[in-house]
């Protein structure tokens, strides 16, 4: 980890296109500025962490479902006898 002091006003930048500014300092807590792409996302850490583990369990439960719930086959809706089958195959042979 990267450990850097910054007084209010002073910057860093991350890569070339995001800009981390501090804001203010006010007893321990620190407000910061961040200037970044649309397209970069930007999450507290603790947001994140939550959104992990939702989509880590929703996974699990889908993979659970699957295993538990075999897929269903649906019936033929007229049954199909075998030797009707045969029966009308033997009458086009001798035609």
């Amino acid at each position: 980890m990267l450990v850097l002091s910054r007084k209010p006003g002073e910057a860093l930048r991350v890569g070339d296109d995001v800009e981390i500014t501090i804001v203010e300092v006010k007893g321990d807590m620190v407000r910061i500025g961040i200037e970044a792409p649309r397209n970069v996302q930007v999450w507290r850490k603790e947001l994140w962490e939550a959104i992990v583990a939702e989509n880590k369990k929703a996974a699990e439960e889908a993979a659970l479902a699957a295993i538990v719930t075999p897929p269903t086959i649906p019936a033929a809706q007229t049954p199909v006898k075998l030797s009707g089958l045969l029966a009308k195959k033997k009458k086009k042979e001798e035609k």
